[in-house]
């Protein structure tokens, strides 16, 4: 078996795309990359376009797959962004560790030009069907711009590759029908903020969203409240009001919170993230998905009643994508080549059933099955000891866990703080993999 080759589609050309499509090139396999924007980079291509509803709940809405907005820069440094073999460089158009968007992008298009992907990826092809047929393989159904919907069969392969951060998912409002308000919205469809001059703005949910369009809307705003949950790392923006969760909207149209204070919002945002979301993928039911819990997965890639013939990468949270989806798709590769055996289907169903057991003696939901942490260095390095490769450094763990220290201690500045000359020299002076 060692050294087959197969013909694979790969849906999707983001970050896990990209490196998916390379790691499989490289093992011989026949590639077709399906993209549904009109150029490579996923959720990193802006859109200045929004949906059609605002909260992006309804399912007859004009999707825009980016949730990127104008001001956005990386919340971490280019090291934690790059590939093992690949590293995301400084360039004389964004120079900076923790760079815009833009410079994102770009580094994305280049990666795809060096490794010859672009001559794989079919642009404007939104996949709206994927199943397997028995004389057929796999058979992927692509709808154009036109409206067009073309078939084509004779996959042997499908690797997923879709991301996890485009079908939004709002919070929930008692009474929110007696709120009076101009607008409510996800953060999926906020891109700049001179929409919500002069108003009072309250967001809903303090993940890394809504750092950022808290601080990007004070300069415009007359007032930028936050109601969350938790603050999970105790950070506090100056001029920011902060509250507990939201109880309810008032009758005069006021919102309530569980602290006993309440405001006047004129607008609404919720930065409440995202559900897994593959309306696409038919597989009979063998694939389950439900908000935020895709499975069964083996090592949170395959299907064992599937396996190898579909797969997922970088659907994983809580960890830098890059380098996992390159791990991720190493693996995949080598396992479709036949270089890799996987266990048997009961031996990986067992596998998915021992973690689910594991999370339900320390009364935690499925939804977190797919969250590495605290178990990421322990993931990370059996795939690289399944793929072969030596040990990853150790300064990769030590500088994730340097950000999010500075996050605490400086959570305004760090990025343009951050200690450039001593995380270079360990990292140019530790050996590559």
């Amino acid at each position: 078996m060692s050294g087959r080759s197969v013909k694979v589609a790969v849906i999707g050309a983001g970050v896990s795309g990209l490196v998916a499509a390379r790691e499989l090139q490289r093992q011989n396999h026949n590639v077709v990359v399906f993209e549904q924007n009109s150029r490579i980079g996923g959720a990193w291509v802006y859109n200045p376009e929004t949906e059609s509803d605002p909260l992006s709940q309804n399912p007859t809405r004009k999707t825009i797959h980016s949730s990127l907005y104008l001001s956005l820069r990386t919340n971490l440094p280019r090291a934690t962004m790059s590939f093992l073999d690949y590293p995301f460089l400084r360039t004389e158009s964004d120079p900076r560790t923790f760079p815009g968007h833009e410079e994102v992008l770009r580094f994305l298009e280049k990666f795809a030009r060096e490794f010859g992907i672009g001559e794989l990826t079919r642009l404007n092809a939104r996949v709206v069907k994927v199943e397997k047929r028995e004389r057929e393989g796999w058979v992927v159904e692509t709808e154009r711009d036109d409206g067009k919907v073309e078939r084509e069969g004779g996959y042997e392969a499908v690797v997923v590759c879709t991301g996890h951060n485009s079908e939004a998912k709002a919070g929930e409002i008692q009474g929110i029908h007696e709120w009076r308000g101009r607008c409510q919205m996800h953060s999926h469809n906020y891109r700049v903020p001179e929409p919500f001059h002069g108003q009072i703005v309250l967001l809903v949910g303090y993940g890394p969203s809504a750092f950022d369009i808290s601080r990007d809307l004070l300069p415009v705003a007359k007032e930028v409240h936050i109601a969350a949950k938790e603050n999970r790392f105790g950070v506090k923006f100056k001029n920011v009001i902060y509250h507990g969760m939201i109880k309810c909207v008032n009758k005069d149209g006021s919102i309530a919170f569980q602290d006993g204070s309440s405001i006047f919002a004129d607008s609404i945002i919720h930065c409440t993230g995202y559900r897994y979301h593959f309306p696409f993928l038919e597989t009979n039911g063998v694939v389950t998905v439900e908000d935020k819990c895709v499975g069964p997965l083996y090592k949170h890639i395959f299907p064992p009643a599937l396996a190898p013939w579909l797969s997922f990468i970088g659907i994983v949270t809580e960890e830098p994508i890059y380098l996992l989806a390159e791990l991720q798709a190493k693996w995949v590769a080598k396992v479709l080549s036949g270089e890799i055996l996987l266990p048997t289907e009961k031996e990986m169903m067992d596998s998915v059933q021992d973690i689910y057991l594991e999370m339900e003696k320390n009364a935690l939901p499925k939804t977190c099955a797919l969250s590495l942490r605290p178990l990421q260095v322990d993931y990370k390095h059996w795939l690289v000891t399944q793929i072969g490769l030596p040990p990853l450094e150790e300064w990769r763990e030590n500088l994730l866990a340097e950000v999010f220290k500075k996050l605490v201690e400086l959570p305004e500045s760090y990025r343009d703080q951050w200690d450039d000359a001593y995380w270079d020299a360990i990292i140019e002076t530790t050996p590559a993999s």
